[in-house]
């Protein structure tokens, strides 16, 4: 969901002018503030083999942090020193404790609270800086802590010794370690903030867990934060008490929690964290200390091998860490200790048996997963090391895909009689909370049925049919096309022809009946649009959901018999032509940055030069090439309604790819890279950045909030530049990791009757599915059309399948295919690209000697007697006639074989 910008240029324009207005009095207010940090006096600054640290000297906090190789770039926000300066805003190198009392009360202790002079440490040898913080604490805080900055073979380490001044022991019941990094892009340009800015992603992974900060733009080293001496990551806590305004362009900052047993029982009661709450006891006199390095990694995709170097325990997950339970899985761990035990948790969630080693010495497991839900895998080390890696079981792709199409045209169908709005037939936005369709909103476009918010349900329930058709759906899905999105959501006769509405259902009580709308619903402010604003058809954003609905039923009815009947396989694809450039023509504006499921602009291409629709072809190719220009022509051309997103990368990769940019194509997916990490935990793993779309897509109340989102429609949509870049350089096992991440991410939070949500909550105290369906049809799109698996050989872990059951016979090695529409496979060795615009491919067999390929297609059904193969990697022929660029293949009643050599 994306509307800032939009606002500014629309007759909403005041909402644009007070949320920019709102913005800067909450800085205004913070700069209000009385100065207490100390800035005014002198800083210190020390120089590391890695690092040009430099320190507040009053209160020791840091002030910038500079890699050597690029000593310009500061990874903390210190451009912003003299705003910050106040108490209660949160700088590396605070602390915050959690301590209960005589009374068995916990109380709070911060050093950001109430700043005051630190009483500097005399140093020697390692130890750069150090400080008594006893001066910036409450007077009857029962610990000592002292802080330091010391180097450990050259490495920059931050400690906190802790000790224990009673002559009782003391429980500490929460330990955080505020992360204060540079991700506050308010009031900068793309170039800067790429240029200037991080975001960082957190492996809650215990002993073995670490921070990624990362550039936007990619670039440059990666500064990685380590755990070095009791300081697992069990828990990563938002800190909603630092007042730096949060909105679209700051997500906020967390601390790194060691201890958070005393917000497990409180804030976040009653919620499964990602790991067990814990608390530390220190004894009368007892003294701890709790440390941190920081480590640069030569670039992003080097993260994992600087991990090994610094022999920190290094986990790889094939196919990843969202688990379908029909897929063999495998999961390779890199440490310097032997392995002493494996829990899993819930008991028997999760089945795990070793295998073998590689040849560089990473055990091998086998993982299957058993109980639908999260699961966590514990491995203790025989050094005491733990780690945790966090897995999602979902049923087979095949039986999460039917279930979503399923609950998608009955629980989410709209066929109420006499809806004054239009809207019936329609798969319409549901709250799972409620168990009810949400047919009144005070934000329209979520019951209007366009915008990604109100249009998500009915294109998810379009989309669900390329990757699994089924008739029933479908025929409900042809009235939708009639009664509902044609002439209805777009206009289908006038000036505006082919325009789409912002939104169908709207709010003006005056025009309509008494009782119309709810009184339980404040209709009270911006997003209650008016008739006229909601039939404005300048948003581009809602024209690719429009031109993908189309796009996919000119697919059915073309490639299958019998699916469609409603209109000939030409009048849907010229639909989709004519939607495609009526979002030039008609929102100019925002045409010119990347949209959401822009891909579908692609395919209507490749499928109308298919069809020998020259004069479209040619037209829609002349428009899309102007846009990616004018992409090319931009540093960073990933600008929408917000100042910075992470929803065009998808279209500006791939109409770069497609004209030759290369460069622009490189700029893009880096960016990707930069907001999308890999690691051992299902929740971040290929989890494309997004932290604003709860207000805007998500269920209003007390969830709809600036928060990180775990899987919402990036995570999916991103996977496609990274999977296709992968296909390109299928040596680099990096994007794959990445795409696929991304990928089964994009179904990950379907329920187990099959709901989809907006995304999922990553707040402690949240850690479930958003309330309502929302944007999720944007994400499902992306799923929809990358669903793919890929057969790739790893140097060291040997054969690897991603989408498919793996087993290997002397030089043969063969998948068998899991995904929900095995229509699609890439055969790495061979880079070779291999995809069904009708039927399936059951398995594939590929001979590491000889080379040659055995496919395996699924044996006919009724509405698809054949199938449609294209490949791309080979110049081998086939003996079957070449249908609009594939080869079309007669299925029987049993599977068809086919060799390629």
């Amino acid at each position: 969901m994306k509307h800032i910008k939009y606002w500014m240029v629309s007759t909403f324009c005041f909402v644009a002018l007070s949320t920019v207005e709102a913005q800067q009095t909450y800085w205004s207010k913070v700069e209000k503030r009385e100065s207490t940090l100390g800035i005014a006096d002198v800083y210190q600054k020390f120089n590391t083999p890695d690092f040009q640290l430099k320190l507040v000297k009053a209160s020791q906090t840091i002030a910038a942090l500079h890699p050597n190789s690029e000593p310009y770039f500061d990874f903390t926000p210190g451009e912003r020193l003299e705003i910050r300066d106040k108490d209660s805003l949160y700088h590396l190198g605070d602390i915050n404790l959690r301590i209960k009392d005589p009374n068995g009360i916990w109380k709070n202790y911060s050093t950001a609270t109430s700043r005051a002079a630190v009483k500097p440490l005399e140093v020697s040898g390692n130890i750069l800086a150090a400080a008594n913080l006893a001066n910036t604490l409450p007077n009857d805080i029962p610990v000592s802590v002292k802080r330091y900055y010391e180097l450990d073979n050259d490495q920059l380490v931050m400690r906190f010794e802790i000790t224990n001044k009673q002559n009782t022991s003391v429980e500490i019941g929460a330990l955080g370690l505020p992360m204060v990094f540079n991700n506050i892009l308010e009031g900068k340009s793309l170039v800067e903030t790429h240029a200037q800015n991080v975001f960082f992603d957190p492996y809650i992974g215990k002993d073995a867990g670490y921070l990624e900060v990362k550039r936007l733009s990619g670039g440059g080293p990666a500064l990685l934060v380590l755990p070095k001496e009791n300081m697992a990551f069990e828990a990563y806590r938002p800190l909603l008490d630092d007042p730096t305004p949060k909105s679209i362009v700051f997500e906020g900052f967390h601390e790194w929690m060691a201890h958070s047993k005393a917000y497990a029982e409180k804030e976040w009661k009653g919620v499964e964290q990602w790991n067990k709450p814990t608390s530390l006891t220190l004894e009368p006199k007892e003294t701890k200390s709790f440390s941190l390095k920081f480590v640069l990694s030569e670039g992003i995709k080097n993260i994992q091998e600087t991990l090994v170097k610094e022999e920190h325990p290094v986990a790889v997950g094939v196919p990843g860490y969202v688990l379908p339970q029909d897929v063999n899985a495998q999961l390779f761990i890199h440490y310097k200790s032997d392995i002493a035990a494996l829990e899993v948790e819930p008991k028997g969630a999760l089945d795990v048996k070793e295998e073998d080693t590689t040849p560089s010495g990473k055990k091998k497991y086998s993982v299957q997963g058993k109980k639908w839900g999260r699961a966590r895998l514990t491995v203790t080390y025989e050094d005491g090391v733990e780690q945790t890696i966090n897995y999602k079981i979902i049923k087979p792709e095949t039986e999460v895909i039917k279930d979503f199409g399923h609950f998608l045209t009955t629980e989410q169908w709209f066929d109420g009689p006499n809806d004054p709005f239009g809207r019936n037939p329609s798969a319409i936005s549901y709250d799972y909370e409620k168990k009810e369709q949400v047919v009144q909103d005070g934000r329209v476009w979520i019951s209007g049925l366009s915008d990604e918010g109100g249009a998500g349900s009915w294109l998810a329930a379009v989309v669900k049919q390329l990757v699994q058709p089924d008739k029933e759906e479908i025929k409900k899905l042809q009235a939708f096309v009639d009664e509902t999105l044609w002439g209805g959501i777009q206009y289908n006769e006038g000036p505006q022809k082919y325009g789409v509405k912002k939104s169908i259902f709207y709010y003006e009580p005056d025009s309509l009946p008494k009782g119309t709308y709810s009184d339980k619903i404040n209709y009270n402010t911006w997003a209650a649009w008016d008739h006229k604003h909601a039939n404005d058809p300048g948003r581009s954003y809602n024209y690719p959901h429009v031109a993908a609905a189309y796009w996919v039923m000119y697919r059915l009815s073309r490639y299958h018999q019998g699916l469609v009947d409603n209109h000939p396989w030409d009048w849907y694809l010229e639909n989709a032509y004519h939607t495609s450039v009526a979002m030039v023509e008609q929102a100019p504006y925002y045409a010119q940055f990347g949209q959401m499921e822009g891909s579908v602009f692609l395919f209507v291409l490749e499928d109308l030069k298919n069809e020998g629709l020259t004069e479209m072809a040619t037209d829609l190719e002349e428009r899309m090439k102007q846009r990616a220009d004018h992409w090319r022509a931009l540093d960073y051309p990933f600008g929408s309604e917000m100042p910075w997103d992470s929803t065009g990368q998808e279209e500006v990769y791939v109409w770069s790819d497609y004209f030759g940019y290369d460069r622009k194509a490189m700029v893009t997916l880096r960016a990707i890279l930069a907001y999308m990490p890999t690691m051992p935990h299902w929740g971040y793993n290929g989890n494309a950045r997004r932290y604003w779309d709860f207000l805007y897509g998500g269920k209003a109340g007390e969830t709809s909030r600036v928060e990180r989102q775990i899987h919402h429609y990036g995570s999916s949509l991103n996977a496609i530049p990274v999977l296709s870049h992968f296909r390109k350089k299928p040596d680099n096992l990096y994007l794959l990791k990445v795409g696929y991440g991304g990928l089964l991410g994009g179904i990950s939070n379907i329920t187990q009757d099959g709901f989809g949500p907006a995304a999922f909550h990553s707040y402690p105290s949240a850690l479930k599915i958003d309330g309502i369906s929302g944007d999720y049809g944007s994400g499902f799109y992306g799923y929809a059309v990358n669903t793919s698996s890929y057969l790739v050989k790893d140097e060291d872990m040997g054969w690897l399948a991603f989408g498919g059951n793996l087993s290997q016979k002397g030089d043969v090695v063969e998948v068998e295919l899991t995904t929900a529409a095995k229509s699609k496979v890439f055969i790495a060795p061979k880079k070779l690209w291999l995809t069904l615009d009708a039927g399936s491919f059951k398995k594939v067999a590929y001979n590491d000697k000889t080379g040659e390929l055995n496919l395996t297609l699924g044996s006919k059904t009724a509405h698809t007697p054949y199938a449609y193969l294209r490949v791309d990697g080979s110049d081998a022929e086939l003996p079957f006639k070449k249908v609009r660029g594939a080869y079309q293949i007669e299925l029987g009643k049993n599977e068809t074989e086919i060799k390629l050599q």
